[in-house]
């Protein structure tokens, strides 16, 4: 009699492995390798940090969903606190930047001795506190702290991580049936999610122009004279992912964001 071999993808069951998180993940990584290219021309301090973090970030969501095919939902979320934690670095790193925008003054603060590789970066906590407190996202972080979900993210990675419940060890054994496999997976999806509305409000809300079109470089670059106003243009990539993720998840978010710059951005 011959013997049927069974694979993993099998005890996943068709619901997991065609949820919308692995479509949605694709989403996500493109948007990084899309936002890496376009703002080479004016990353922070031409240091090029944010253009290699978010290709780093990048390498992070293809693991994720990488790992997610394989059902190991336990595993992915510590791959998730470090996208977590790579958007607050990005995030904090650029908030000291624009506080410390004097070249002699930004000279070996924590984020210069980051980026050349002689000093570490700050905690997480130090960093969260910081970008509470500052002035220059007062209004995003009203919106995002409307109620406790980024805390309740940061609590279910850090549960993950340190195997702190006997059901999240479990959630990274894909030989057996778990019935609950694709609530979690559900669950994973939204705080996923979550985080990338977060780095997206804080990108855009601190460097508009970083939603600039490559036209106008483009009509530089060949020696004619732009369309006008095409220096306000908003490249289509981002427009897409405005249009499909963060009007119709965070309304509120994308009003603030919108009202703040003059990008032609459209709400």
């Amino acid at each position: 009699m011959e013997m049927i071999e069974f694979k993993h993808e099998d005890k996943l069951g068709a619901e997991y492995n065609n949820h919308p998180i692995f479509e949605q993940l694709q989403k996500y990584s493109e948007f990084y390798d899309a936002l890496a290219v376009s703002i080479m021309a004016f990353d922070a301090l031409g240091d090029s940090l944010d253009t290699h973090t978010y290709l780093s970030i990048k390498g992070t969501i293809e693991s994720i969903k990488d790992t997610l095919k394989k059902g190991r939902i336990n595993d992915s979320y510590a791959l998730l606190r470090k996208y977590y934690d790579s958007t607050i670095i990005n995030t904090y790193t650029n908030v000291l930047i624009s506080d410390n925008h004097d070249k002699e003054i930004f000279i070996n603060t924590i984020v210069d001795n980051w980026g050349k590789g002689t000093g570490k970066m700050d905690d997480y906590y130090t960093m969260s506190n910081y970008l509470e407190s500052s002035s220059k996202l007062i209004p995003i972080n009203v919106l995002l702290n409307r109620d406790d979900r980024y805390k309740k993210i940061r609590k279910r990675c850090n549960d993950h991580i340190h195997n702190n419940f006997y059901r999240n060890l479990l959630l990274n054994d894909n030989e057996i049936y778990n019935p609950y496999r694709v609530k979690y997976l559900n669950t994973f999806a939204q705080d996923i999610q979550a985080i990338f509305i977060q780095h997206f409000a804080y990108i855009f809300y601190l460097n508009d122009h970083y939603m600039l079109s490559s036209d106008y470089a483009d009509y530089i670059e060949m020696g004619m004279k732009p369309e006008e106003d095409s220096q306000y243009w908003v490249a289509p990539f981002i427009q897409e992912i405005f249009d499909e993720i963060i009007k119709p998840k965070r309304y509120d978010i994308a009003k603030e964001i919108k009202e703040k710059t003059c990008m032609q951005l459209k709400l």
